[in-house]
């Protein structure tokens, strides 16, 4: 079965509102094996939603629509849809019953012009919307299925969990859509696919690569019956795993930091950071996770020299000798913060973010990494250019110091 997905409200096109409630559609119908290769999003005009719809229906088994069902003058979607199918629009009593009772349970007066949502196609099936007024309606032409719902994500939610997917799932064959997404850092896009091209060939699963800032998604996908999925995506992260080995950190929406620290909880040790560059970034990553107090000491940001020298200790012979961006200030800014709080590992980042302060030496982008531990210190020179811009080289450069602990740790 293909379905497609129709989100209906001026305020979408315009950016003001991001639409979630296709997104959570989509996760629902692949969790029932219907494939969607295409999402509409149409304004709150009458003429084009009709066109969307009759374009949605030349291609699709089902069609899924939100958005435009309320009160108001700009709620236009049900006669819209009514006017693309030829329906003409009549009351029915048990949803204006419905409006009435909601109101009054609220000690409210409704309106007139809420009972608007009372008016349905003439051979439309009525959805309960056991969260606000507007009913969702189903809709039935030439084999093909119409579902209509309400904007709001609750009662749209509500409507799919209660009525939509149980109707979908009598349509459908079994067949389940899944999916796992590998997360991969140290390499670029462009390295990663040179290492599994030949798997992005298959067909059982796919595997769709999508380039991210300073890491690389491998999306897995198979459909079929559930078991026959389960052993599909296992083959094929087996497979991809044997290629890509410590490039890959983690899966679906794990975040680096959150690898991290679940490594440094589960062997009872503490991080403790100091930074230049990145001003606080890369203590802001590691506790953005919950629980972070468990193996997070503290943080310094040491952006002059006198601050490097003052909190951190690095000696003042150092910095005129190599320049606060150096390996050297990098290892003894981990060794310093390390010694300060007495954790088990320390990190460090000095670097150049720009736009300017860029040297021939020492140019745009240049960043060292500082680790140390209980047997010394070390460092790692990365090189991230300039074309990322500020923003972006803080970014990667906390991307990296996080990424160069994860692999120290991996060999302990």
């Amino acid at each position: 079965m293909r379905a497609e997905i129709l989100s209906v409200g001026t305020e979408l096109l315009l950016g003001q509102i991001t639409d979630t409630n296709a997104a959570y559609i989509a996760r629902e119908l692949a969790a029932l094996g219907i494939d969607v290769f295409f999402k509409q999003t149409v304004g709150d005009n009458p003429r084009r939603i009709g066109e969307t719809l009759r374009l949605a229906l030349s291609r699709a088994d089902a069609v899924l629509i939100t958005g435009g069902l309320g009160p108001t003058e700009d709620d236009l979607t049900v006669d819209a849809v009514a006017q693309a199918l030829g329906e003409d629009l009549v009351e029915d009593p048990a949803v204006a019953d419905h409006v009435r009772r909601f109101f009054a349970a609220r000690g409210r007066t409704p309106t007139p012009n809420v009972f608007k949502q009372a008016l349905v196609p003439r051979t439309a099936q009525v959805i309960p919307n056991t969260r606000g007024t507007a009913p969702g309606i189903h809709l039935e032409r030439d084999g093909r299925v119409i579902f209509i719902m309400p904007g709001v994500p609750y009662e749209m939610e509500a409507m799919m969990r209660e009525y939509v997917v149980p109707a979908l799932r009598r349509r459908t064959s079994g067949d389940v859509i899944r999916s796992v997404v590998l997360r991969v850092t140290g390499e670029g896009e462009s390295a990663v696919e040179m290492r599994i091209k030949d798997l992005l060939a298959g067909t059982t699963p796919t595997i769709a690569p999508y380039a991210k800032l300073g890491e690389v998604h491998l999306r897995l996908t198979a459909k079929g019956q559930a078991e026959t999925v389960a052993r599909a995506l296992a083959e094929g992260e087996r497979l991809v795993r044997e290629r890509l080995g410590e490039l890959i950190y983690g899966t679906d929406d794990q975040s680096l930091e959150e690898v991290v620290g679940r490594m440094l909880a589960s062997r009872r040790e503490t991080l403790a950071v100091a930074e230049s560059c990145t001003g606080g970034l890369l203590a802001q990553r590691v506790t953005t996770v919950p629980g972070s107090s468990a193996y997070f000491i503290e943080g310094v940001v040491a952006y002059s020299n006198e601050a490097k020298i003052a909190l951190l200790g690095v000696p003042q012979t150092l910095l005129e000798r190599h320049g606060a961006v150096s390996a050297e200030v990098a290892e003894a800014m981990a060794q310093g913060i390390r010694a300060h709080a007495g954790a088990s590992y320390a990190l460090s980042i000095t670097g150049v973010a720009g736009p300017s302060g860029g040297t021939e030496e020492k140019p745009v982008g240049l960043v060292f990494l500082g680790l140390a531990d209980g047997e010394g210190a070390q460092h790692r020179r990365v090189t991230f250019g300039s074309q990322p811009g500020r923003p972006g080289i803080r970014h990667l450069a906390a991307q990296a110091a996080l990424n160069l602990l994860r692999l120290h740790l991996r060999e302990r």
